[in-house]
Formats: C-alpha cells, sequence, structure tokens
C-alpha cells in the first residue's frame, strides 16, 4: 500500500533534499552568502581601517586575559546597526539564527551582555571610524564636496514619559516634601524621646527617601531655571528687567510686557530625572517628547553622510556654521556649495559664514511664504541672500536641497529603523549619533561599489 506522500515522490522528481546528511568536507562561511553581500562589504571595510585604538585597550591585558578580537566585535555592531539591530540581546540572537552573523562572528558568539559593554567602553573609538569611513568614500570617488545639503531631525531620547515633571508640580511636590520630612524628622524626635519601637516603620529610611526625592526635584528645577535664564538672555532679557522690552542697547522699546521674571520657566516646561540633558522637542507628527536634535551634512554625489552632529537644543538657527565647521573637519576640505531650509536662517549663522570660501544658500521662508522685504540696513546678510535666492542660479541651486538631505533622515528611521537612542546624556549620545549615520554610510557604499 503506498501513501499519498509516496505517490507523489513517484510521480515528481525534486532536487536532493537529505537534512540528516552530514557534510562530507568542512563548510565555507565564504559560500553562505552571495557574492557582494553587505555583510562583506563591512567585512573588507573594517579589515581596512585603522583599529588601533580598539587594541590599546587590550595592550597591557596579559596572556590570560582573552577577549574577542575587537576586528570581529566591530564588524557585528556595525553591521547591526546597518540592518537596524541595535540590542545587544537581539544581536546576541542573531549570531546563532542570522547567517550574515554567523559569517562575520566567525564562530564567536559573545554574550549579550559582552556586546553592550564593548560597545558602551568603545563608544568614542566607533563614533571616530565615521571620519575614516568619510575620507575612504571620497578617496572612492563617492564624495565629490561639490554642493552639500544640511537638515536636522528629532531623535528621541532614553528617557522615561513617567520619568518627567513639569516646572508647575516641581514647585508643588518642593513644597509637599519639604512638609513631609519635617513631619518626619519631628515624629523620629518623638519616637526618640519616648523610647517606642516602631517595627513598622523605618523612619530614617523613609526620611533618606523623600530627601533624595526633593534634591533630584530641585535639580530638576535648576536645570530649567538655568535653560530658562539662556534662552532669556538670547532674546536680549536680563535680571531686573522688570519684564519689561528693551534695546541689544538696553534702551526701553515699545511691546507687550513679558509674562514671567527673567529666569522663571513656565508651569509647563518639563526635565527628565533619566536623561536630564534631553530635552522637549516638537516631533513630525505634532506631538512632543524628550528628544535631542541631531544634524546631517549629506553630500550630493552619492548622498554619503560628510557630517553628524547632534545639539540639545530644538532650533536649528544657530547650527550652520557649526556643520560647516564638522564637514572641514571630517574630509579636511570645504564644500563649493552649502544649502540649507529656512530653519537655518540667521543674520548671525550668515554673518559668521560670509567669509567663507564656499556658497551658501539658505531659504528665508517656507516654499510660497517667503519674506517680501528685507531690511538691508539692519539684516544686510539676509538682504544678500534674498537677492540670491531670487535669481534663476539661486532658485535652481536651493530646489536640489530636499533631494539630497531629505532622503538619509528618511532611511535612518525608517530603512534602518532607528527613532530612539540607545545611551544618555548629550556625549554619548552624540556618538552613538555618529555611529548610526556610519552605518548608514556602508549601506550606502555597498550599493555603489
Amino acid at each position: 500500500m503506498t501513501t499519498m506522500g509516496d505517490d507523489c515522490d513517484m510521480t515528481t522528481s525534486y532536487l536532493p533534499y537529505h537534512p540528516d546528511q552530514g557534510h562530507l568536507l568542512p563548510v565555507s562561511a565564504a559560500d553562505w552568502l552571495p557574492e557582494g553581500h553587505l555583510a562583506y562589504f563591512i567585512a573588507d571595510t573594517v579589515a581596512s581601517l585603522d583599529l588601533s585604538a580598539f587594541h590599546a585597550r587590550y595592550a597591557k591585558g596579559g596572556p590570560r586575559n582573552q577577549p574577542f578580537h575587537p576586528e570581529m566585535m566591530v564588524k557585528v555592531l556595525l553591521y547591526g546597526y546597518a540592518t537596524g539591530v541595535f540590542s545587544s540581546r537581539k544581536l546576541a540572537r542573531r549570531l546563532y539564527d542570522d547567517v550574515a552573523f554567523r559569517v562575520l562572528a566567525a564562530g564567536n558568539f559573545p554574550a549579550h551582555r559582552t556586546l553592550s559593554d564593548f560597545r558602551a567602553l568603545h563608544l568614542e573609538e566607533l563614533s571616530a571610524l565615521f571620519v575614516q569611513v568619510v575620507k575612504l568614500a571620497r578617496e572612492c570617488g563617492l564624495v565629490k564636496l561639490g554642493t552639500i545639503a544640511v537638515d536636522g531631525t528629532k531623535v528621541k531620547a532614553n528617557a522615561s514619559r513617567h520619568k518627567a515633571m513639569s516646572y508647575g508640580r516641581m514647585l508643588k511636590a518642593e513644597v509637599e516634601l519639604k512638609e513631609e520630612i519635617a513631619a518626619l524628622l519631628e515624629r523620629a524626635r518623638a519616637t526618640d524621646a519616648a523610647e517606642a519601637s516602631e517595627p513598622d516603620h523605618d523612619l530614617p529610611a523613609e526620611i533618606a527617601r523623600r530627601e533624595a526625592r526633593l534634591a533630584a526635584i530641585q535639580a530638576g528645577k535648576a536645570r530649567l531655571e538655568a535653560q530658562q535664564r539662556e534662552a532669556d538672555t538670547a532674546r536680549g532679557r536680563y535680571e531686573g528687567d522688570e519684564r519689561k522690552p528693551h534695546d541689544s542697547d538696553g534702551k526701553p522699546r515699545k511691546g507687550k510686557p513679558f509674562k514671567r521674571d527673567f529666569g522663571v520657566p513656565e508651569d509647563s516646561d518639563q526635565t527628565s530625572f533619566t536623561d536630564p540633558q534631553s530635552r522637549i522637542m516638537k516631533q513630525s507628527n505634532g506631538g512632543f517628547d524628550h528628544s535631542y536634535n541631531a544634524q546631517t551634512a549629506v553630500d550630493a554625489e552619492r548622498q554619503i553622510i560628510v557630517a553628524a552632529e547632534l545639539t540639545d537644543c530644538a532650533a536649528d538657527s544657530g547650527q550652520l556654521p557649526g556643520m560647516v565647521d564638522a564637514v572641514q573637519r571630517t574630509t579636511g576640505a570645504l564644500p563649493k556649495q552649502v544649502l540649507a531650509d529656512t530653519g537655518y536662517r540667521s543674520e548671525a549663522a550668515l554673518a559668521a559664514l560670509a567669509h567663507t570660501p564656499c556658497e551658501v544658500i539658505v531659504a528665508l521662508g517656507r516654499e510660497g511664504r517667503e519674506q517680501a522685504q528685507v531690511d538691508a540696513q539692519k539684516y544686510p546678510h539676509t538682504a544678500d541672500m534674498a537677492q540670491t535666492l531670487a535669481s534663476e542660479a539661486g532658485k535652481a541651486a536651493y530646489r536640489r536641497r530636499k533631494a539630497i538631505v531629505e532622503a538619509p533622515n528618511g532611511w535612518i528611521k525608517s530603512v534602518l529603523g532607528f527613532r530612539q537612542f540607545s545611551f544618555r546624556g548629550v556625549e554619548k549620545v552624540r556618538a552613538e549619533w555618529k555611529l548610526v549615520c556610519l552605518a548608514m554610510n556602508l549601506r550606502r557604499m555597498a550599493a555603489w561599489a
């Protein structure tokens, strides 16, 4: 008697399939992935980079200390970021489940804690590889520095919404905690005096917990007040201005009085206790969240990111000179032309770039809503920019901006899936942003290799 499966085997000819048969010869990892795979490109690129900074950390470890090879760890981490795998736990699982990761690890299986510690320990060295890869792209002809475009994108911080507090709530909580601490101290004194034991209540621990909470709230208040003083100073305000507007020379001018004293935040202003350096910023969906303002400068030739910086300031208006300097630091040269949208418009920024050899074109308003007239006496550099944008050459140049720079930011969020930082604190977050842009560049370079 034959089964239906046996009958199919008799009538259909299949390619050989023997899952239990052992390999007659050792398997070569080079046969596991197709030629031109991204993993091979990243492996070859990392092998050509200077990794001496990684090796220097292990130079005095001795023969008994045998860490995983830094080159292998760098390849695994970069391939992870380039394919949207940022979690160390997911990376550790991929080393078993994903062929490309197994090829890069070459029989090594570092645990998730090892991967996490290596990334945290070498975060600065990993971000420094960004410069090496950009220079490599330039040597390959993928970066021309003819035209670059600059743009910013808000990326969520590694901060919990539930561990943040508004300034107004801080004022109330500060008073409440001080009253609770005073009551507990009085209760402790009464208990000591009566020599009574209250096993259900650990008064010193309760006092310490509330004092720690009070200290955190007071530190948060101080951060918000310092940020507000910085913002007020930038607006021309100063201590004791009686909420009245003044010109830069200190003379009173007409205008509505300010709603708050100098350096006093609004009640709705928030700070995070998990990542105090992050700021509340508006997202592309219209919502608000604790974020950082990530900046990219993209070369027009093959859309390689040639500068990656980051700030805790939501506004782009003061970032353009710094981004142009970052391009020069990374590539060793200035571009011929720089394009930026209206968010970068600033008389001070244009004045700072007025003497650079590159042509700078910054929009003065959103399309269809450009400012009709500019006071040339008060804003001479802005008036010059208005003339540039009025010319056919200026219009044609600026029209290229969106296609050059907005796509890479979109790829980082939609293709790589990077929408939130893993680290906390502006310095670590800045380094991780360079690591992300490095991974994006490797994908772009592999596509043109």
